[in-house]
């Protein structure tokens, strides 16, 4: 089973477009330090439930993770320490982390770690046939009209026009 580490920003963007149960088609297991899924998702009340009923799994970090977590996040100042731990857990255990948050993509990056935003989590479950076509424009396009929208715009609308070349292209236009 292939375990992906996550960060909150992931699960509240998924669930203010009612699409919270895309991201668990996919043939791994979300996982979270308990603590930062406790402290972080405090609203709407029972989204920690409903994450955990979809899948979502809480771990604890051993020492070398704590550590870790403590070094990044002295190296990484624009991070929290709940980010620290998410790239902790993905790089002491060399699996992808999933994240809204630019900062720490950036520092994912920098420590070589595979990460992943919403729209790159969206367009995985889509590229695997795992939603159709018409979910997956549909989420881009709840992402794209939301009042909170906070996902870069260009990349939301690049991939709706990818799509809609496709249609085109299928119906000779």
């Amino acid at each position: 089973m292939q375990y992906i580490s996550s960060d909150t920003n992931i699960w509240f963007d998924f669930y203010t477009v009612s699409c919270l149960e895309i991201p668990f088609k996919l043939p791994c297991t979300f996982i979270m330090f308990g603590e930062a899924l406790r402290k972080e998702i405090i609203h709407p009340p029972g989204l920690i439930s409903e994450l955990q009923e979809k899948g979502l799994q809480t771990v604890d970090i051993d020492t070398a993770e704590f550590y870790l977590a403590e070094e990044l996040r002295s190296r990484y100042r624009k991070i929290s320490a709940y980010d620290a731990i998410a790239l902790s857990i993905a790089k002491s255990r060399g699996i992808l982390l999933v994240t809204g948050d630019n900062a720490l993509r950036l520092a994912a990056k920098n420590e070589a770690v595979e990460v992943k935003g919403t729209i790159g989590l969206l367009d995985s479950v889509y590229e695997q046939k795992l939603i159709d076509r018409t979910e997956y424009i549909s989420c881009l396009e709840r992402f794209l009209s939301h009042p909170e929208r906070r996902l870069p715009v260009d990349e939301i609308e690049k991939r709706l026009e990818m799509e809609r070349r496709k249609e085109d292209d299928a119906y000779g236009g």
